[in-house]
């Protein structure tokens, strides 16, 4: 009987299944590294976003009832 076809991940874990412990504790170190990055890069994306909303008006900045009373349209 056939296997069925595994998926990425699957296919992934069994590689790393086959690496010694030594090389599975880096690995993970690698991944783990690379994920902060990504993360900073999408919070620096996310910020310069933030930093061209002010630049053209489309963005400003105040207190939750600031918030609140612009969303409630009260002065």
């Amino acid at each position: 009987m056939e296997s069925p076809v595994a998926t990425p991940f699957e296919a992934a874990l069994d590689v790393v299944e086959q690496l010694s412990p030594v090389d599975q504790a880096a690995l993970i170190e690698i991944v783990r590294q690379r994920l902060t990055e990504q993360r900073r890069h999408e919070i620096a994306e996310n910020a310069e976003t933030v930093r061209q909303s002010f630049r053209e008006g489309r963005a400003q900045y105040g207190t939750v009832d600031d918030l609140r009373r612009d969303l409630l349209d009260e002065p």
